[in-house]
């Protein structure tokens, strides 16, 4: 394409909305013929409706964010035809009811019967109708919608960033939610300002009434020797015949503006959705059909339509409790039973094995898992299983879940290799409101805590959701509440789910790309029993083992040395020590760390040695407290909690506070890589 080319396209592209403007203003300034007003005034009727049908089929409002624009040229166009039709009827309006146009003299003589005071009775109720009811009550909504959709915009980005960080998302539909979040926001901050719009064409059409009255009267009067009875016969029809016409697409938008602020932010089709809510219960229409058929048989009643009307709503709820029973029916029919075969001998098949992970829920949490009744645990397990195998750097089993009539209806429970590990509670018609520290109010709820970090939380109802998230609550429903808490405890028995035959991927993962690394690390040097020790040791620590290939190559440089798993892992730690504070700091230049005090430092080098007795009884419990007020501290700050030790005693004292103190890291000297700035905050003695 041609540098001329590509320039008239661009041309062509960016002329439309110059010439709409200098159209709208043409109609302001230039008189048009009454055929090109006859036009207009139809294509404004038909833009209405389209704008009404397009807000009634649409599926939710954020899919007609154009809307506001489509308001504001609506309205520009209808008050510039106003102006075009006043002026046409006032210059021409002696001439008789033809002078407007087709249009205006229909509205004037077949809508309202060419009775003047008819129309003016017409008219007055349409803008009541119009400027009292819907213009206000859609104003109001707009203006509430955009208040709290902005004050929610906080509570919602929080919650997507929880979902990223759990796996639940990825980062492009993290992306995309914020996109939408920030898109809904302007969407009902502009429909507040164009709701003004409309309100203010109501008025308007108020006003352009009765000048054109008066104008028309004075000169019909003054200038064309009209009577007084003759003026109003003509001028009087004319200009409720124009204000019909245009008041009439006004109310249509006013309609679809009020239709469009009231539908929910999820995604459904109006119809559907309207006769399923309203139509859907058969013990409503048997009440009203109740009614109907009562005061039909009233004496003096109209009768017959009440009847009539009775009848059909009897028979609409009939068939709907037909239909809700055959259901019912279809659902608790058990299946055909088929003969039962002769059950063959016992065999090691019928051995089942133990799931390496499992979740075990009550009854009422089946829905979640169903996908059949919208349950969305089986998606959020599979995203939190990719992230985690991602982050970890092995592949995390299966999740199996399976329902456990045993345990209360609104639990779950789930295991590592069979045994119980953490237990839950979720509600499943709720959603979980976490206080994440800086909320501004209270929400009625059931209060609890968050079973993964013990983070106060309430459950609420869905129609609580847009308050709390104003309030700056997390919103999360139930399933994340459970994947959330699967993603933690995953992390922390990491160690448990690796065994032999992971390992046995991981190297053949490597073979694929470093096969001499492979061969030389096993079985020449190391039986893979200890590379899977080793291995499990760091998980157990916290550290990743996706560095896998930095991993091997350490082990096969140390395995001349000992074939000790802890030798092993001390040695593998500080070549991955860049890894580990990286992990710990991210990106932050400094490293903020505390050392122990001198003297607990010695008491703990002897013990190691072998030198002195064993801790005396009481003092690993004052290491222990010392420790948790470092973590408490830190979290305040927003900073990690790192203690920096001597490498003989750090695997001790990595024991000692692992399930104690599990946000701390416990690190030796020599693990920091030379070039990491140390903060020294304090000691701890």
């Amino acid at each position: 394409m041609t540098v001329l080319q590509r320039g008239g396209l661009a041309l062509r592209q960016g002329i439309g909305a110059p010439l709409m403007l200098l159209a709208l203003l043409a109609m302001v300034v230039l008189p048009l013929p009454t055929p090109l007003l006859d036009a207009l005034f139809t294509f404004n009727i038909a833009l209405s409706l389209v704008v009404v049908l397009s807000v009634i089929y649409v599926g939710r409002p954020l899919d007609f964010s154009i809307f506001p624009t489509v308001l504001l040229i609506t309205t520009l166009l209808r008050l510039a035809l106003n102006v075009a039709s006043t002026r046409v009827v006032l210059l021409n309006g002696h001439e008789g009811s033809a002078a407007a146009g087709k249009v205006i003299e229909a509205f004037g003589e077949f809508v309202i019967g060419g009775n003047y005071a008819v129309g003016l009775v017409v008219f007055a109720i349409l803008t009541i109708i119009n400027f009292v009811v819907i213009t206000k009550g859609a104003g109001r909504i707009s203006e509430v919608s955009a208040r709290f959709t902005l004050d929610a915009m906080p509570g919602k980005q929080m919650a997507i960033d929880a979902d990223l960080n759990a796996g639940l998302l990825s980062r492009d539909e993290a992306k995309a939610r914020r996109d939408e979040v920030r898109e809904e926001a302007d969407f009902y901050g502009s429909m507040d300002g164009a709701s003004k719009f409309v309100r203010g064409d109501a008025i308007a059409g108020l006003l352009i009434l009765f000048i054109n009255l008066i104008g028309g009267l004075l000169i019909g009067v003054l200038q064309h020797d009209l009577s007084l009875a003759d003026a109003a016969k003509v001028y009087v029809l004319l200009t409720i015949g124009d204000g019909l016409v245009a008041q009439i697409p006004a109310l249509l938008v006013a309609t679809a503006v009020a239709m469009l602020v009231t539908r929910i932010s999820r995604s459904q089709d109006m119809s559907k959705t309207l006769f399923k809510q309203m139509l859907g219960q058969e013990r409503a229409l048997a009440v009203a059909a109740g009614v109907m058929l009562v005061i039909g048989i009233i004496p003096g009643m109209p009768n017959l339509p009440f009847l009539i009307l009775g009848a059909a709503l009897a028979y609409a709820a009939w068939l709907l409790y037909k239909r809700r029973e055959q259901e019912r029916v279809a659902a608790e029919a058990p299946a055909t039973a088929a003969t039962p075969a002769p059950s063959p001998e016992l065999s090691w098949d019928d051995l089942a094995p133990v799931d390496p992970l499992a979740i075990e829920v009550g009854y009422r949490l089946v829905p979640l898992v169903e996908r059949k009744h919208g349950g969305e645990l089986l998606t959020r397990i599979k995203g939190i299983r990719k992230k985690l195998t991602q982050d970890m750097g092995f592949l995390i089993p299966p999740v199996h879940i399976r329902d456990n009539l045993e345990l209360p209806p609104s639990n779950y429970r789930i295991l590592v290799h069979g045994v119980p590990v953490a237990q839950g509670e979720v509600h499943p018609d709720r959603e979980m409101a976490l206080d994440p520290g800086r909320v501004f109010g209270k929400v009625d709820g059931i209060h609890a805590k968050d079973p993964a970090f013990g983070l106060d939380a309430v459950w609420i109802t869905s129609a609580q959701r847009g308050e709390a998230e104003s309030l700056g609550y997390t919103v999360v429903d139930p399933a994340t509440v459970i994947a959330t808490h699967l993603s933690h405890i995953v992390k922390e028995q990491a160690q448990e789910l690796l065994g032999h035959e992971e390992v046995q991927q991981l190297l053949a993962t490597l073979g694929r790309n470093a096969p001499k690394l492979v061969e030389e690390l096993t079985p020449r040097a190391l039986p893979q029993a200890v590379i899977a020790r080793v291995l499990q040791n760091l998980l157990a620590e916290r550290v990743p083992i996706r560095q896998f290939k930095k991993i091997a190559e350490t082990l096969v440089e140390e395995a001349p040395k000992t074939q000790d798993p802890a030798d092993l892992t001390a040695a593998t730690r500080a070549a991955l020590g860049r890894f580990i504070v990286q992990e710990i700091g991210g990106l932050s230049p400094e490293l903020p760390v505390y050392t122990l005090a001198s003297q607990l430092e010695r008491v703990l080098q002897d013990s190691v040695s072998g030198n002195a007795s064993a801790l005396e009884p009481g003092l690993a419990d004052r290491i222990t407290q010392g420790l948790v007020d470092v973590v408490k501290r830190q979290e305040a700050l927003g900073e990690p909690a790192v203690l920096l030790v001597p490498g003989p005693v750090r695997a001790v004292l990595a024991r000692l506070v692992r399930h104690s103190v599990p946000q701390l890291w416990v690190l030796a000297y020599h693990e920091i890589p030379d070039d990491k700035r140390i903060k020294l905050i304090g000691s701890v003695g």
